[in-house]
């Protein structure tokens, strides 16, 4: 299939739009979102050049996003380089399970995989999430008593042991040596991705309509948040 120049043209120009920006946003970027949309041989020019990238393209209604996938170090972030942003100086594999452990706690927190929306909550008070997190690894770490975390697919135990090794500052310490300081790196971490509203002086967590759409669209179709809930504990793991 032969394309034209211009089609040419206006995928690379779609493609390091998005290479540039992440996103296009119909209502900004009206011309290359319309060329998307309205253009299948566009489309296919675009997704192959970020299949090349190790990348995807997806359109979640009025927004067209780049994608890396989790190989991708180029475009996303590989683990020794979210240790760093994310964990304590010196952290250990243990600091960055558990950063990751926090990010699922706060997706299980604001949707909920139902009704129309997957989302549940407007908004969660930084207080609130923490609770959540001592008490899901809490709860992990006593269940895994009688399970091995080999059988679980998640070693609560060594979550919780680091956790609980994090010192806690009612003063609001910044440092992430602190449970309140790893928490406050990690949400500012989500909110220059464009994840969530970190609204630091109320202590408050809002969503952005990115993350709303990666969730209703992508992310948290059923079977994805059933298996969320059970690495968290909320259920049981069932084989079918």
């Amino acid at each position: 299939m032969a394309y034209e120049m211009e089609e040419i043209r206006t995928g690379q120009e779609i493609f390091y739009y998005l290479l540039e920006h992440h996103e296009i946003r119909e209502e900004t970027e009206n011309r290359l979102y319309q060329a998307y949309a309205e253009n299948e041989r566009i489309q296919n020019l675009v997704k192959s050049q970020a299949e090349i990238a190790c990348s995807s393209i997806e359109r979640y209604g009025d927004v067209i996003y780049l994608i890396p996938k989790e190989e991708n170090y180029f475009l996303g972030f590989s683990k020794a380089q979210l240790k760093a942003l994310l964990c304590k100086s010196g952290g250990t594999d243990k600091d960055y399970f558990l950063s990751q452990f926090v990010i699922l706690t706060l997706l299980v927190e604001f949707y909920d995989s139902q009704g129309r929306s997957s989302k549940a909550r407007e908004f969660l008070r930084v207080g609130d999430l923490q609770n959540s997190i001592g008490t899901y690894l809490k709860t992990g770490a006593e269940n895994s008593r009688e399970e091995t975390d080999t059988e679980r697919g998640m070693a609560f135990t060594d979550m919780y042991e680091a956790y609980e090794a994090l010192r806690s500052d009612e003063k609001g310490s910044k440092a992430k040596t602190t449970k309140e300081g790893f928490l406050h790196h990690l949400l500012k971490f989500l909110e220059k991705q464009g994840l969530i509203e970190y609204v630091e002086e109320d202590e408050m967590i809002q969503t952005t309509k990115k993350l709303d759409n990666f969730m209703d669209w992508n992310l948290l179709n059923q079977n994805h948040y059933l298996r969320v809930r059970q690495v968290l504990g909320l259920e049981k793991e069932v084989n079918v």
